[in-house]
């Protein structure tokens, strides 16, 4: 199994959009890249389709591959294939990490996701993604903490994991 990207993080994003990718994502990144070798920059891809999600959902090159490798085994000319295409290939921007870190958000996709002086980062699993640190707060905190309010006071979200005997 890959690397998993685990944290959270508020970055400064100065005026030409760069922003600093918290560094142990960094790692994550290089390991998640087949064509990576010290010194050089991770690739990655920025994947901004869907005009309902609010943020910028970010894939290691490995993870990229395995949707493009499952996007390939449906049926060819389908519409659900057509607009998977379109998300993950036609509206995904693969690039790098720089010499200092950093990434470069367009105009573009900081407007998409309101980005103006700070990102937030969150790792979810195998990819990561960059929201505007309010809408962040406002969209998914409170949907965590609506679904934590309908469980009991004991409940041990741990026992949503399936047995180790179903995962073979």
């Amino acid at each position: 199994m890959a690397r998993v990207f685990r944290g959270e993080w508020r970055h400064k994003v100065d005026a030409k959009g760069r922003v600093s990718v918290p560094a142990n994502f960094r790692r994550v990144l290089e390991a998640g890249d087949p064509d990576w070798k010290q010194g050089q920059n991770p690739n990655f891809v920025i994947v901004y389709g869907d005009h309902r999600r609010k943020y910028l959902e970010c894939y290691t090159m490995e993870a990229i591959a395995e949707v493009d490798r499952k996007i390939a085994r449906m049926k060819r000319g389908s519409v659900e294939r057509r607009m998977l295409e379109h998300m993950f290939s036609g509206q995904a921007l693969p690039t790098s990490v720089d010499e200092t870190g950093r990434i470069i958000l367009s105009p573009a996709l900081r407007k998409k996701i309101g980005i103006t002086d700070e990102a937030y980062f969150i790792a979810s699993g195998d990819t990561f993604q960059i929201w505007n640190p309010e809408t962040y707060d406002d969209v998914v905190m409170a949907r965590v903490d609506a679904w934590l309010d309908t469980m009991p006071e004991d409940f041990d979200p741990l026992t949503l994991l399936p047995d180790d005997d179903e995962d073979e």
